[in-house]
């Protein structure tokens, strides 16, 4: 009786290490990431594309980064009494199984500054920081506007 209850707790213990493994490696996901290329030449851009959080935990992005740019900020556009104005958002939070969406007009990232010229089809990595610590990764398509 007493082998049964040790491998039952062992069992258990295996079990809810497996568990917590899985929970930690949980992350968040990138799809669809593009950056739009301004039609002359500028000091800044715009990235777009969904984070979705697969997790069974919220997450909450504190910040991005990318070697491809000085700063990357998080921003929102609203309309406030007929007037579109932007903001910074310091933080994100995606609730388990949710999604933010960045896009034009609405939530989006504020690239600034560019390292070098991109040109279309490239590829930017966009580094997502999060709340507790850990970071997601993000691959963004350059396109020229209107694509």
């Amino acid at each position: 009786m007493n082998a049964t209850r040790i491998r039952l707790g062992l069992l258990a213990l295996t079990m809810a290490a497996s568990s917590a493994a899985s929970a930690a490696q949980c992350s968040l996901k990138i799809v669809d990431g593009w950056v739009r290329l301004p039609p002359a030449a500028m000091p800044m851009m715009a990235g777009f594309g969904r984070i979705e959080n697969p997790c069974a935990t919220p997450a909450t992005i504190t910040g991005a980064s990318s070697v491809a740019f000085g700063e990357v900020e998080m921003h929102e556009t609203r309309v406030v009494d007929g007037v579109s104005r932007m903001r910074a958002v310091p933080e994100l939070r995606i609730a388990p199984g949710e999604s933010a969406t960045f896009k034009p007009g609405g939530l989006h990232l504020m690239l600034m500054e560019p390292a070098a010229a991109l040109k279309p089809g490239s590829k930017v990595a966009i580094e997502f920081k999060l709340k507790d610590g850990g970071t997601a990764l993000g691959e963004f398509l350059v396109k020229k506007a209107g694509e």
